[in-house]
């Protein structure tokens, strides 16, 4: 399989800001947050997925 050159360059980025982070998880979340708060756009979540009466997970055991 050809490696897609836009998926590369992403993985690259991403490491190179885990280590600008020392690879701390909380230090990682900060950052982003900070940024996040910087931006200045607005954020949505979408409302959770319910599941419908058809699809309702079954019971194992």
């Amino acid at each position: 399989m050809e490696r897609d050159p836009i998926v590369a360059e992403m993985r690259a980025v991403r490491e190179a800001f885990a280590k600008e982070h020392g690879c701390d998880i909380k230090a990682i979340i900060r950052a982003l947050k900070r940024e996040e708060a910087r931006s200045g756009r607005k954020l949505v979540s979408p409302p959770p997925k319910r599941l419908s009466p058809q699809k309702e997970l079954r019971k194992t055991g």
